[in-house]
């Protein structure tokens, strides 16, 4: 519990499994706890559909990573990355754990005796009624979702210079706010804050607490 509690990067995946899509950022969590890339000292938890309970795991922590269905707006299976205060500053379309999520970080600003670094990594659901499997278009983004995560925690254990970052090889989509992968797909969403994500969606080929794990 001490090391759950002291950890300086927290990863937790939101969500309920038994409501199909809903539960894709749990999923996505529990792929992380075994896989080996994962860098040493991060801590991963199964959120579930918890709120501020989490508080204290994450009260600690300079890097906080959430992972969630979130609706976007966008098609199936849409992809989507906002920071903590995007989150904060949307005011409408949040499920309910995204709502227990806002709450969270905003009552991490009041608690937390130091600045910290909040991400939301999401996938637009397709179906949230009774059922324990993803849909097809959620499935297919699974991947994306551990991969993106594995990114988000490289970039901060090796900060890289954003505007440096954004130069190379990009992509501009104004109709969607932001950049989109050298395919030209449009299934991801820019919301704010994306340059330092460019490598890598550019280099990549595409294709509760209950559960946590310290990277030794």
């Amino acid at each position: 519990m001490r090391d759950l509690l002291s950890s300086d990067t927290v990863v937790i995946g939101v969500g309920n499994t038994i409501l199909s899509d809903d539960g894709v950022g749990v999923h996505a969590s529990r792929l992380l706890l075994a896989d080996p890339r994962v860098p040493a000292g991060v801590t991963i938890l199964d959120g579930g559909t918890l709120g501020l309970e989490l508080l204290p795991y994450v009260s600690e922590a300079s890097h906080v990573l959430f992972l969630d269905a979130v609706n976007s707006g966008e098609a199936p299976g849409a992809r989507t990355r906002m920071t903590g205060k995007d989150l904060l500053g949307t005011s409408s379309g949040l499920s309910v754990h995204q709502l227990g999520v806002a709450d969270l970080i905003a009552a991490l600003a009041l608690v937390s005796a130091k600045p910290q670094d909040i991400v939301v990594l999401g996938v637009q659901p397709a179906n949230t009624d009774w059922g324990t499997s993803l849909s097809p278009a959620v499935e297919a983004s699974l991947p994306w979702l551990v991969d993106a995560a594995l990114a988000q925690l490289r970039l901060w254990r090796e900060p890289i210079e954003a505007g440096e970052s954004a130069r190379r090889g990009t992509n501009i989509w104004p109709d969607t706010g932001g950049w989109i992968d050298g395919r030209g797909d449009d299934t991801m969403v820019m919301l704010k804050g994306y340059a330092h994500m460019v490598d890598f969606f550019t280099k990549k080929t595409w294709h509760h607490a209950r559960h946590a794990i310290v990277r030794a």
